[in-house]
């Protein structure tokens, strides 16, 4: 099965995670199909930055966002990040 999952990344004690398409067999740092996007809790406020086209394409063709991925997008809405794109 297909799942869009968190995957860590950066140094211990200072998470950074992609968030990625992969099979739901592989390892959390395993190999992985596509990159949707990152997700950065160290800075305030935490950063979701979600291609959310492909995201939508991969539940589309089946796949599963994990429990995790599911609330992020919930808490960080579409238009939330379209309104940091024009401050920024």
């Amino acid at each position: 099965m297909v799942t869009i999952r968190l995957r860590r990344q950066g140094a211990k004690k200072s998470p950074f995670y992609r968030i990625v398409v992969t099979d739901s067999r592989n390892a959390r740092e395993g190999a992985f199909v596509e990159i949707l996007g990152h997700y950065n809790p160290r800075v305030l406020p935490e950063t979701l930055v979600i291609d959310r086209a492909r995201l939508q394409y991969w539940l589309g063709v089946g796949a599963r966002a994990s429990d995790t991925v599911r609330t992020l997008v919930k808490r960080h809405p579409e238009t939330a990040a379209v309104e940091a794109e024009v401050t920024a």
